[in-house]
């Protein structure tokens, strides 16, 4: 069952059933589910597996209900109640306001999960940031920012400062990428600024018409 993450254009904000399920994709789920040996007793579990810096990642399974672990938040979606969703304690909190939907007309995919929660790869990591501001910024890239990264084969570079601005470029696989341009935004830039209050602004400096998959021409 595909599933992407995109952005929610509205919340639920009930931690009690912290995924809504839209009634497109409720048909979409009890069609696949109408296939199972058992379909009343079987659930679609949602679990966050992780992130690619600026999104969660998610599995989506069905599983007997009785399958469920005992912290395991269990409620049920649509007009009759006709499906048991399983969320795990350690998602729900990054899932509340989330909706599992269909993609937007004329978009490959099986289902879209709209999730108004980032994910902050900060959390968790101990960082002294010790020295200068560009010794700082070059410790979160080597910590958090290019370990992230590299699962697709990308890095990012700090080029120099320029006073309270980091001057970084793309390289490997972020280089020429089309979705370069975002990861920077939402994901490198916001993680820097979080962790040094202050910097003020990091300034794309890649030259995007190089690279293996150049997209400005």
């Amino acid at each position: 069952m595909a599933v992407t993450d995109t952005p929610a254009a509205e919340t639920t904000a009930d931690p009690t059933k912290p995924m809504a399920v839209s009634e497109t994709a409720l048909a979409t789920v009890l069609e696949v589910r109408a296939q199972e040996d058992d379909p009343a007793n079987t659930a679609l579990k949602v679990a966050i597996t992780g992130s690619n810096m600026t999104e969660f990642q998610y599995a989506l399974e069905l599983l007997a209900i009785s399958e469920a672990a005992d912290d395991d938040l269990i409620y049920t979606q649509g007009d009759h109640d006709e499906l048991t969703v399983i969320i795990p304690a350690d998602s729900a909190l990054n899932m509340t306001g989330a909706t599992l939907d269909v993609p937007a007309a004329n978009t490959p995919g099986g289902l879209v999960i709209r999730n108004p929660n980032t994910p902050n790869p900060l959390d968790g990591l101990d960082m002294n940031l010790d020295g200068e501001l560009p010794e700082q910024i070059q410790q979160v890239l080597d910590q958090a920012i290019n370990p992230a990264l590299a699962s697709h084969g990308g890095y990012a570079t700090l080029v120099g400062v320029d006073g309270s601005k980091a001057i970084v470029t793309m390289g490997g696989g972020c280089q020429g990428c089309a979705a370069s341009a975002m990861t920077l935004r939402d994901g490198i830039t916001k993680m820097l600024l979080d962790a040094l209050p202050e910097l003020t602004e990091v300034i794309d400096a890649t030259d995007h018409t190089a690279g293996e998959n150049p997209f400005y021409t």
